[in-house]
């Protein structure tokens, strides 16, 4: 059974009437409206106030809220199956950055995340009740605006005292028309790949290139805090169809990863030629990711006794 999209038929309707109405120059408004803002983004620089019906829900906060928390290493935990094989319990306190539901994971391996990550808003009207279990007032977030408006129609106090990074899309920017190939080559703090496909953020504050991946969202903010290491686990890409580790066989939540893995790995191959430049190494530490193909082979460090590869 594979289930489909838990996102409200109101929130369907929304996004067809800004087609309609925005056409595709500014069809993504559906994700604030009609009731988020965010006032006082200056500049694009990242800070700046969220309100939900006129009402105050958070305060945005930059990059260096993240980078003061994280040290020489960090590491990024999608959801990929492979991140059954590998002893969570090596990783330190304010090390990983969760993305969806290895939001599970908060207590037990992972005492004290450094961040979670969560840009998909079905992700948030099927699985709330788990971020309200595991995700303290304490913890960073990276989120996104129809996460943040998601959030604000189920429990508009989630929000308020939280810390909170906004993953705004360069191409899509909020409150901003879509941006064509030109403009995005023109940005002093974007790097494109050689055919304008595929994108990264040098200065995640000002928005970040989407692409298909939660994950390829989190490594522009990982980037941008300078770790000494940047690991990759449950970043499987290939296998996306297949059960998460978090989920039960026969229960597959709705993913189109899968049937996008060359133009996710144009993302990563990016990543990895920033990574170099800055002399941060990029190591992949799941044994049947598709990372393996970009030139990033598996770093068994992690390999659980039961699970090791040899």
């Amino acid at each position: 059974m594979i289930f489909k999209s838990e996102r409200p038929l109101r929130r369907s309707l929304w996004k067809l009437a800004a087609q309609l109405v925005y056409g595709k120059r500014r069809a993504h408004a559906h994700s604030w409206l009609p009731s988020l803002a965010v006032t006082n983004l200056s500049g694009g620089q990242g800070a700046g106030n969220v309100t939900y019906r006129g009402q105050p829900m958070a305060q945005l906060s930059k990059i260096d809220a993240l980078a003061q928390r994280a040290d020489k290493t960090i590491y990024i935990i999608g959801s990929g199956p492979s991140v059954a094989r590998n002893d969570l319990s090596r990783i330190g306190d304010n090390e990983a950055i969760l993305l969806n539901g290895a939001i599970s994971l908060i207590d037990a391996p992972i005492r004290q995340p450094l961040a979670v990550a969560i840009e998909d808003e079905r992700f948030v009207w099927r699985h709330f009740t788990l971020m309200r279990q595991k995700i303290a007032p304490s913890t960073l977030c990276l989120l996104s605006l129809g996460v943040m408006r998601a959030l604000c129609e189920i429990e508009p106090s989630w929000l308020k005292g939280r810390t909170i990074l906004l993953i705004d899309d360069i191409r899509k920017p909020y409150a901003g028309d879509r941006r064509k190939l030109e403009q995005l080559r023109d940005l002093d703090f974007a790097v494109l790949s050689a055919d304008g496909a595929a994108g990264l953020s040098l200065q995640p504050d000002r928005g970040v290139f989407q692409g298909g991946s939660v994950a390829v969202s989190a490594l522009q903010f990982a980037l941008a805090c300078q770790p000494e290491t940047l690991g990759l686990i449950g970043i499987d890409i290939a296998n996306a169809d297949q059960p998460r580790f978090y989920e039960k066989p026969g229960q597959v939540a709705q993913s189109g990863i899968a049937g996008a893995e060359d133009r996710i790995l144009g993302y990563f191959a990016l990543a990895r030629d920033i990574a170099a430049q800055k002399q941060i190494r990029l190591i992949n530490l799941s044994p049947i990711s598709a990372l393996a193909k970009i030139g990033l082979p598996y770093d068994d460090r992690f390999a659980s006794s039961a699970n090791s590869v040899s």
